[in-house]
């Protein structure tokens, strides 16, 4: 046979061959395509899911081929669920979708229906535990939950929770214990003139029992509002911030 003939030859079974293989992969990967999902499985967060939306997620996926099911779908249905914040949809040949959930970590209160995330996203979910209501202009959520935290150490001395934290249109802060105490904080150094306030507190529990305001709006102390005598500690100088 000539070099020539012999070099068409071998290229031909080699094109040969590569067809096949290209037939045998597509004819593989289309049979298992078209058997169905037997199960979704789901992991991470998802025990904080409600069972029962996961179990009708689940119901209606199973039974469906494979090719007909797009995972990007998958996982915006996943993600209009109470509680989930993100996920991610695998798919496990031959018959099984892996749904990984990201959940909400709740922080606060938001309104009657919708909760503020320890990442300051608001969400639509129930909880029946004690959470902190947060109160403020729509769209202010996230800044609130980064100022928490360390609203909440000053607050520790009090011993006594915080119940409200409210923002104001002029961003000025306020808190009101589960007392009912309100707390006027102003809108700037929130934190120090609260753990000034804190740092009293033994000195002026009893006065402060029957207070329903204290104004830290001053430079210098804070003044308890609502008793018989509104009486500062000490005397307040300058203008309120």
């Amino acid at each position: 046979m000539k070099p020539a003939a012999s070099i068409a030859l071998r290229a031909a079974v080699a094109l040969a061959a590569t067809a096949l293989l290209a037939l045998a992969t597509w004819y593989g990967y289309d049979s298992l395509a078209r058997r169905p999902i037997v199960a979704v499985s789901f992991a991470g967060d998802a025990g904080r899911v409600p069972a029962a939306d996961l179990d009708r997620l689940a119901a209606g996926l199973r039974g469906r081929e494979a090719r007909d099911v797009a995972l990007p779908a998958v996982r915006d249905a996943v993600r209009r669920l109470p509680w989930v914040r993100d996920c991610t949809v695998r798919r496990l040949f031959p018959g099984t979708l892996k749904v990984t959930i990201e959940a909400h970590e709740p922080l606060a209160r938001w309104d009657e229906t919708r909760l503020v995330s320890a990442r300051g996203e608001v969400f639509a979910a129930s909880f029946e535990g004690e959470l902190p209501r947060f109160a403020g202009p729509e769209g202010t959520a996230a800044e609130m939950a980064a100022a928490w935290p360390g609203i909440r150490r000053a607050a520790e001395p009090l011993a006594i929770p915080i119940a409200e934290l409210r923002l104001s249109e002029r961003r000025a802060w306020q808190a009101r214990l589960a007392s009912g105490l309100a707390i006027d904080l102003g809108r700037a150094q929130v934190e120090a003139r609260l753990g000034r306030f804190a740092a009293a507190w033994p000195q002026i529990a009893a006065e402060a029992a029957e207070a329903t305001r204290a104004d830290l709006r001053y430079p210098n102390g804070f003044a308890l509002r609502g008793i018989a005598r509104a009486k500062p500690r000490p005397a307040p100088r300058g203008a309120r911030a």
